[in-house]
């Protein structure tokens, strides 16, 4: 039960105050001490107030409200979650989860980003409990024997999706950081262990974005919390950050490289938004970006500089590949994109708000150059402090405040306009503008306003470079839509110059002129930019030549972007599927951690298609090729945790896919391992980064699978679950599968948290993809009411069960599934990409699965 206490300053004499409410039973209402109407209007979660008299302009006034609620049993609004402890003993807690729309199930507020206010939070409890909330407890009144009530001290300006409360039996440790802010990690009691790393990795990232800003944290704590019931990552509540425990609690003895480089991500980009999103935050949810992309490329900018051996940016191309695979569907939208309801506002949480953003921040930093972006970012942060932005005002900051970094220097003069041009003297760095004035907002509304991205087609005649941009779709009719145009911040470098040349593309069409001619040209230097290219004539050949004679001529992200780019150009029919395994046949030689995992990125999507249609000899064969051209890589693999953390990464994957394969030398060590260790009964430790390897061989056999199911069950195994999950759901009979799936819906064995990526386990093996599409057919409803409409676990769900689908009566199903539902599913943006990617996948087979049979067959290994 609870009561709010709203006050309002009054604008305009009005009878009627409406705000939100979602499923609360409101038992009384007043303005002031009137005792007042309330209307309901579910459908729009919204209350309406009726006051007679009205309530007159100029003049404050308190909304009062009584009301219940239950606890929420999805993941949102104020809701219910449990654990077992290692006893056995099954414990209660309740959190929150707000964004974007759920601050209305735990108390009646103004709902949307907009309306900022000071929120001053009492919470009752039992003496056993704790309380957490944004701010600290300034005190605490014993009410009754049983019951205590905490006051927490007001909060700062900030919009309702922020606030969070959690009322539980966690534990927590604690330390100051430099400036000053105490950070606490709280924890079910038996995970107390494993907070260390997430508390030194906060620590350090907070003192690091307190100097990059130069804006202090305004709290005076921060709190992370590891929840045991979560649906998504992270939540960057302001002072009280929520976490899955997976993503905030490493065990040193058990845990993964990775998932050491996930967590400190996670929790840089959690406190990035306490600036980006927390102190500015966007106007309404249609520039979420401005929060999530900005979020999702400091996570990047900080934990390079303060973790500098995690090497995070051997994984920042691939966010950009994800963001482009969904942005060159018709269905993709403008990362700035209107939205109305609860549903669509959910959708924009996706890889476009989130990578595409990150991606275009990066291309503009490279194009600002790095110290004026981040001045930019300084002035726009100073400038809407607990205010609300919309993206132009971001533009306007990048534009007048930070062009001019050092204004009164005479190599720079700042015009009346607010723009400023370079002086003659300052074309040292070789830069973009000359003498013209830089309009961030021009060239960047293109980049936000429109969908998609361009393909840029580089022909080379002579010393002149013909250069042509175009919109790159995937699909049926992916004749190129007319009526794109992007400012393209170009840069190259060739076979005689490997100085980067800087060159904005702002017309359909245009032409550069080299001092002398060249073998070769490479654009788009190490993919800074989020475009792919296409070089006509001859270009791909001198390129694959290269690759083939020295490929440490050009960069590792260069090499990860030409692997990315031919196998997207083969979608669109402008390159064939010959020459891009041509391309590939280097790989052999490679050793980088970027373009090996795009390299087996794109063969073995290739391969799942073939793999789906049953194609049994070319399947093989093309098996064979991929394990070919990485045995040299996978036979050096010591089986170990030795290594930098992007080598252990390397090898977490290249073991993983040669086992899963069946490349015996791997399996056999697999086996050998995983008999060891089920001989210990599971006491034996085995290196972490093998572990899900070991995990999926010895799943195989029937008693493996129900040995590793016994193990997940433990709460010394919680680290594991994971990777036991994978295993499972990569292994096992048809009808240990389905068990797998009905168990992640009851939420007693397995956590109906983890159900999504079980669904998208299951839908990755080959006898388990036709389980995961009646799964999620015959659970749609159970499915939607546990995730919501629009959220990122629905679209994932709908998109990966159905990735590699590649028929026309798959496609026909899977129309006729969706088409069947009520409008508000069959609307919803993931149908579309599924329904575009199946028709994608369709096409891609009759063109190329004939090409490939006889290009490996030519390929006598």
């Amino acid at each position: 039960s609870g009561s709010a206490a709203v006050e309002v300053s009054v604008t305009r004499e009005t009878g009627a105050v409406v705000l939100h409410g979602k499923r609360l039973r409101v038992s009384g209402a007043a303005v002031g001490a009137r005792e007042v109407r309330v209307l309901e209007q579910p459908s729009l979660e919204q209350l309406a107030l009726l006051v007679t008299p009205p309530l007159r302009a100029g003049h404050n006034y308190t909304l009062t409200f009584q009301y219940l609620a239950n606890l929420s049993e999805s993941f949102h609004g104020f809701y219910k979650s449990t654990y077992r402890t290692r006893d056995g003993e099954l414990r209660v807690l309740a959190a929150t989860q707000f964004e974007p729309t759920a601050a209305r199930m735990a108390f009646p507020c103004f709902d949307e980003p907009a309306f900022k206010a000071r929120f001053s939070i009492r919470i009752r409890r039992e003496p056993r409990h704790l309380a957490l909330s944004n701010m600290p407890i300034v005190k605490s009144v014993n009410i009754t024997p049983w019951l205590v009530e905490d006051h927490f001290d007001t909060t700062v300006r900030m919009s309702t999706y922020l606030v969070a409360f959690i009322i539980s039996d966690f534990e927590s440790i604690s330390k100051v950081t430099s400036h000053g802010v105490k950070i606490s990690v709280y924890t079910v009691p038996d995970k107390i262990s494993q907070a260390g790393y997430a508390l030194d990795a906060a620590a350090k990232l907070l003192d690091f974005y307190e100097d990059y800003f130069g804006i202090p944290y305004p709290l005076p704590k921060q709190d992370l919390a590891a929840i045991p019931d979560f649906q998504s990552g992270a939540m960057e509540n302001w002072g009280l950050t929520t976490y899955r425990e997976s993503m905030l609690l490493w065990d040193p003895e058990k845990s993964s490289a990775s998932s050491k480089l996930w967590i400190t991500i996670i929790i840089a980009h959690e406190l990035a938004h306490q600036w980006f999103g927390n102190l500015v935050t966007m106007e309404w949810w249609n520039d979420l970006w401005l929060n999530e992309g900005f979020a999702n490329f400091m996570e990047f900018v900080s934990v390079s500089i303060t973790f500098p051996e995690l090497r995070v940016e051997d994984h920042f191309l691939r966010i950009c590949f994800d963001a482009m695979a969904v942005d060159a569907l018709n269905s993709s939208h403008p990362v700035s994109t209107p939205v109305e309801d609860p549903a669509q506002i959910l959708e924009m949480f996706d890889n476009v708000s989130y990578q595409k953003g990150s991606c275009l921040l990066n291309m503009l930093r490279e194009y600002l150059t790095a110290d004026v972006f981040k001045a930019g970012l300084v002035h726009y942060l100073q400038k809407y402090s607990y205010r609300n932005t919309r993206n132009e005002d971001l533009w306007h900051s990048m534009t007048n405040a930070s062009i001019c970094p050092s204004v009164g220097d005479d190599k720079n003069e700042q015009l009346g306009d607010g723009f400023c041009r370079r002086g003659p003297q300052s074309s040292s760095n070789a830069h973009w503008t000359e003498g013209v004035t830089l309009d961030v907002k021009a060239m960047m509304d293109t980049w936000t306003l429109q969908k998609g991205f361009p393909l840029v087609t580089v022909t080379v005649r002579g010393k002149n470079i013909h250069l042509q941009q175009e919109r790159y779709l995937k699909g049926v009719d992916s004749a190129s839509p007319s009526g794109y145009l992007w400012h393209i911040p170009l840069t190259y470098v060739t076979s005689k110059s490997d100085t980067m040349q800087r060159f904005l593309m702002k017309t359909k069409a245009d032409v550069i002129i080299l001092p002398e001619e060249v073998e070769w040209v490479k654009f788009n230097v190490d993919m800074s930019g989020y475009y792919i290219v296409h070089y006509e004539g001859d270009g791909w050949d001198h390129l694959i030549n290269l690759l083939k004679e020295n490929h440490t001529v050009m960069s590792s992200n260069d090499r990860a972007s030409l692997i990315n780019n031919i196998f997207q150009l083969v979608r669109i029919k402008k390159v064939s599927i010959s020459k891009a395994f041509d391309l590939t046949l280097y790989l052999k030689h490679e050793r980088e951690i970027m373009p090996v995992h795009q390299g087996l990125s794109e063969l073995i999507s290739v391969y799942r298609l073939i793999e789906r249609r049953g194609v049994d000899s070319t399947e093989k064969q093309l098996k064979e090729y991929i394990v070919h051209l990485f045995r040299d890589l996978i036979d050096s693999q010591s089986w170990s945790d030795e290594g930098s953390v992007s080598e252990r990464f390397l090898r977490n994957s290249l073991l993983l896919f040669a086992c899963v394969h069946g490349y015996q030398p791997c399996v056999e060590k697999a086996q050998g391992y995983f008999t060891e260790w089920q001989k210990s009964n599971g006491s034996l430790s085995l290196p972490a980064d093998v572990k899900i390897t070991v995990y999926a061989v010895g799943a195989q056999v029937p008693e493996g699978w129900d040995f590793l199911l016994s193990k997940y069950q433990l709460p010394s195994f919680s680290v594991e679950r994971n990777n036991i999950e994978f295993a499972l759901s990569l292994r096992g009979s048809k009808e240990k599968l389905q068990w797998l799936m009905d168990q992640g819906l009851r939420g007693d064995i397995v956590r109906t948290q983890d159900l999504p990526h079980i669904m998208m386990y299951v839908a990755r093996n080959p006898s388990g993809y036709h389980l995961a599409w009646m799964f999620l057919k015959e659970n749609w409803e159970k499915l939607v009411e546990k995730f919501e409409l629009g959220s990122s676990l629905i679209s994932s769900i709908v998109t990966h069960v159905t990735s590699w689908y590649s028929t026309r009566s798959q496609l026909a199903q899977v129309k006729e599934f969706f088409g069947s539902l009520e409008e508000k599913s069959a609307r919803l943006r993931c149908v579309q990409q599924a329904i575009e990617t199946i028709e994608d996948n369709i096409q891609w087979m009759d063109q190329n699965l004939e090409e490939v049979k006889a290009w490996l067959q030519n390929k006598q290994l």
